[in-house]
């Protein structure tokens, strides 16, 4: 069973040791619960799917919400854990240590280990973060049991430095499509390549300038950015189709409509078609709030923007 009252590191390096890529947490939502049941008091504690919540009724007058996701990306011969030691010490490698099961660590240290907490606390361990919005188990948390997401304040345990990354950029992912004839190369006039035209639709994003927004004192940088491109039929065949995938991450202060609308307003007057895949919202940083003040107060002030 998970450790949750000795070193956050050996129980970090345990967490690790699990795999679990998006989609596949049931093994490591199985431990968390498992632990959590064993070794805290006064607690309530629910699943969700493979999601693991828990909450204290303490009767504070304020509520912290510790969140982490318990996927990873997909593992790359990284597992299971290992230590190196150099020049920054010792060092734990391993898919998921930074991103973020550190993070879940500290959360489930505190909860076995916090005697007497100033503010109730909520535990959120969720699974499907590392893919497309639609699975993140977030979204049905706030579906189907919205009265758990509720709090003062919310920390997610992501890498930051040391730091308080306030807010939340949006994400809007869409694919841009370009048509033609297909032809052989032999005869190329006799055709209309699709993927030249997707020439134009890189020059727009060469071209671009990304905005930068200050909101509450965190700078927000946008970034309009082709991640992946597809088209080619075989090496004597002029494509009739081909697209590319366009990842805009927005600052806070857009919603997803408007995200949409600035990449249509980007793309005007090209010969392609727009189809949005995936969208989440962003999350102003809040930090006028009496809960994130004194979380700010307690950081010395070391905040910036969660990109």
């Amino acid at each position: 069973m998970l450790d949750l009252r000795g070193d956050p590191i050996e129980l970090t390096a345990a967490l690790v040791d699990i795999p679990s890529e998006s989609r596949h947490e049931a093994r490591i939502a199985d431990a968390v619960e498992a632990a959590l049941r064993a070794q805290t008091s006064g607690f309530e504690i629910l699943r969700s799917g493979d999601a693991v919540l828990a909450r204290t009724a303490l009767g504070r007058p304020t509520r912290v919400l510790l969140a982490g996701h318990l996927d990873t990306v997909p593992v790359a011969d990284n597992l299971p854990s290992r230590r190196s030691f150099g020049d920054d010490g010792e060092l734990l490698h391993g898919c998921g240590t930074v991103d973020m099961k550190s993070g879940d660590a500290v959360f489930l240290h505190l909860a076995a280990t916090l005697d007497a907490p100033a503010h109730d606390l909520t535990l959120v361990f969720y699974d499907c973060e590392e893919i497309e919005a639609a699975a993140n188990g977030l979204g049905r948390i706030e579906r189907d049991l919205p009265d758990w997401l509720r709090a003062d304040v919310a920390i997610l345990g992501e890498p930051s430095g040391g730091y308080i990354e306030a807010g939340c950029q949006g994400t809007l992912r869409v694919v841009i499509r370009a048509g033609g004839t297909r032809a052989h190369s032999a005869r190329s006039w006799m055709g209309d390549n699709a993927i030249h035209k997707l020439g134009a639709v890189l020059g727009r994003l060469t071209a671009y300038r990304a905005r930068t927004v200050d909101i509450d004192g965190c700078t927000y940088r946008e970034g309009l950015s082709a991640v992946r491109i597809d088209g080619g039929v075989a090496g004597n065949v002029i494509p009739d189709a081909a697209s590319v995938t366009v990842n805009f991450r927005f600052a806070p202060d857009r919603s997803p409509e408007q995200a949409l609308a600035h990449v249509h307003e980007v793309f005007d007057g090209l010969d392609v078609a727009i189809e949005q895949t995936d969208a989440a919202d962003g999350a102003l940083p809040g930090l006028s709030q009496p809960a994130a003040k004194a979380l700010v107060d307690a950081a010395d002030g070391r905040v910036r923007a969660k990109y």
